[in-house]
């Protein structure tokens, strides 16, 4: 052991390891402390990265939610856009054939008083044609007393005839 003191090696190795051992200390502490502290900044990180994942997560869940709801509500106002266009095609066809019973209910009845028109008319000439032959006739029969006795006989009976 003696020659192990005198050898310069080993007090190079003895300082080594007393430096090592003072500085390492102090140092040691720096060294995970730093460490320490990045594995606490890469912790931290790693947990506000897994709460914007969840935040992202629940977005895009509520995002999807509501284009269902959009689909939903869209598919409710084509579903009920098609049943009033129907019932507003139905109303139209109903008020359409309303419209053309009335017209021809009006041009039945214009028919009608048309016809009620010419029968008139047409009785008229009857009347007229009646009357002048009549006339004919009886100017032809009658002589001057006979026709003065019945218009005698016709001023009589006017009075009855009139009430």
């Amino acid at each position: 052991m003696a020659g192990l003191f005198g050898d310069a090696e080993f007090w190079v190795l003895l300082a080594v390891v007393i430096f090592f051992v003072v500085v390492w200390k102090p140092a040691r502490r720096a060294v995970v402390g730093a460490l320490d502290a990045r594995a606490r900044r890469i912790r931290d990180e790693l947990d506000a990265a897994a709460k914007l994942r969840e935040e992202a997560q629940q977005a895009l869940a509520a995002y999807q939610r509501r284009q269902q709801e959009a689909t939903a509500e869209a598919e409710q106002i084509i579903n009920h856009a098609k049943r009033e266009a129907e019932r507003i095609a139905a109303q139209s066809l109903r008020d359409l054939e309303e419209a053309l019973r009335r017209r021809q209910l009006l041009a039945e009845e214009r028919i009608a008083q048309e016809e009620a028109k010419a029968l008139a008319e047409i009785r008229a000439i009857a009347v007229d044609v009646a009357i002048s032959a009549a006339r004919q006739v009886i100017a032809a029969s009658l002589d001057g007393n006979r026709s003065a006795a019945l218009i005698d006989q016709a001023i009589a009976d006017l009075p009855r005839q009139l009430h």
